[in-house]
């Protein structure tokens, strides 16, 4: 037996489409340079129903952070991930993350995307970026640490292991930021499932090479 989660609320359906329009506009726009209007007429409502739902522009502006450190966390998995004991569990877990994590950067997104709005959030200093950071950007890289510390044996918190996992995490994020040139480069009319498994394979064998080449010989 499946469970699906129970249909939402007219209030609930415009405040998501308002989150979702300026998700899209925030991030192609900026803050400033994206009108209240526009944010209504795109989600299909009125000017009204962003300060009815969210007190205004600066608490849209905050719901966005939320619900896309929510949707993140979604796809990454949870905070605390089952222990992983050996380095070959640990590795599969990596595997799984990285891959569902890059479907959903290049095949889920839609018009709400979430890169570009962090972009600008970090150009403008926004306020978002503190709630993104803390829900999700900080102990999901905690965790990825830990694994790292599994496969290679450098302490999860050593400043090689925190650098590395951001280098690794930058590897993926590359081909949302840089997409339009991955596809030109690669004569690619765009991105569909066959281009983001070979993506998807590319990143993996990066991976594992990266392990390889930082796992300590025992003493």
């Amino acid at each position: 037996m499946t469970t699906t989660d129970p249909p939402l609320s007219p209030s609930d359906q415009t405040r998501a489409a308002l989150i979702d329009a300026a998700i899209a506009l925030f991030g192609r726009e900026g803050y400033r340079g994206t009108s209240t209007r526009a944010i209504a007429q795109k989600a299909g409502t009125n000017v009204a129903s962003i300060a009815y739902h969210f007190g205004g522009k600066e608490g849209l502006r905050l719901a966005c952070g939320t619900a896309i450190a929510e949707r993140v966390a979604g796809v990454l998995g949870r905070v605390e991930m089952p222990v992983a004991e050996t380095p070959e569990q640990a590795l599969a877990q990596f595997e799984r993350v990285i891959s569902a994590f890059v479907h959903f950067l290049l095949l889920e997104q839609g018009e709400s995307d979430i890169v570009a709005f962090v972009m600008r959030e970090l150009s403008e200093d926004g306020p978002a970026v503190a709630i993104m950071y803390e829900r999700t950007m900080e102990p999901r890289h905690r965790a990825f640490c830990r694994l790292w510390e599994v496969v290679t044996g450098w302490p999860a918190e050593s400043e090689q292991t925190r650098l590395t996992v951001f280098a690794m995490i930058g590897q993926v994020l590359y081909f949302r930021v840089g997409q339009s040139i991955v596809e030109r480069r690669m004569g690619w009319d765009g991105m569909g499932e066959a281009e983001v498994a070979q993506i998807t394979a590319v990143l993996l064998a990066n991976l594992r090479a990266m392990f390889d080449a930082n796992r300590r010989s025992e003493p």
